[in-house]
Parts: structure tokens; sequence; C-alpha cells
């Protein structure tokens, strides 16, 4: 049997940026039973390019290496969990409305008129029904303080 190095199967994977979810989902793999691994003391670098929140600086994490053995049950496990991972799609962020977006298409403006006309509705909603319940209390407690004026003297 042939050993190969984690390291070394992270090359062969299709989405490079994937990698950090590849190891995890091999360590549960050998956690579990799945196939058999050894953890080396070397550490290498992930392929993955890291970004800082806030900056565009990049930075990569080490992992510590580790050894298995290939066989055909690790090559069916390696290549569907490599197609999982490259069809999984990423989270991505919602795009910000301005109007270089709407007019690119990326937003669209009737459904985005449609949001703010429920949002203003809402809110006007909102702020007549505060309004008329602070009416009603309002009447409650002058007529309340009234009688209290009335009975002290």
């Amino acid at each position: 049997m042939a050993y190969v190095k984690l390291s070394d199967q992270l090359q062969k994977l299709s989405d490079p940026q994937r990698s950090d979810a590849f190891v995890k989902q091999f360590r549960e793999a050998v956690r579990t039973g799945q196939f058999d691994a050894a953890e080396l003391p070397e550490r290498f670098d992930l392929p993955k390019q890291f970004r800082r929140r806030g900056s565009d600086e990049t930075y990569q994490r080490q992992v510590r290496d580790m050894i298995f053995e290939t066989s055909p049950e690790f090559d069916e496990w390696f290549s569907s969990t490599d197609q999982e991972l490259a069809s999984t799609s990423r989270r991505t962020a919602k795009p910000k409305p301005t109007v270089e977006n709407i007019e690119a298409g990326m937003i669209d403006f009737k459904a985005l008129a449609e949001e703010t006309r429920r949002k203003m509705q809402a809110s006007y909603e909102k702020g007549q029904s505060l309004g008329k319940s602070r009416a009603k209390t309002a009447t409650k407690s002058t007529k309340s303080t009234q009688a209290k004026r009335t009975t002290k003297k």
C-alpha cells in the first residue's frame, strides 16, 4: 500500500480555497474510523488565502500534516468530498442597494421598491397606532387628575 501525506493530497483538490473545509472533513472521517491516518510532527500551509476583516491583507494558516494509506475506499471518499466542496455554494453577501448595482442588474428595482413601500407602510401604521394609544392614556390621566383636584377641596 502507498502512503500519502495530507499536504500532497490537498494539491489534488479542484478548489484550493476549500482546503480548510476538506481538512475538517478529513479529520472527522479519521476520527469516526472511515479510514486510518497518523499525525506527523511537521506542519504545512493551507493553499487557501484568508483575509483579515477590515483590510485587504491575506494570510495562510498552518495545520499539522498527517499520513494515510490510499485505498479504493479513500479514493471514492475523496472524489465525493471534492465534488461536494466544489459544488456547494459559498455564503455570499447580498449586494448593497447602490445605483451601480441596480443599473448593473444585480438588484431587482421593482422588488426593492416594493420592499421599501412595505417598510414605509408598516412604519406609518406603527406610528398611527402608537399615537392612538397615547391619546387614550392621555384622556384617562387627565380625567383622573381632574377628579383628584375636586376631591381635595
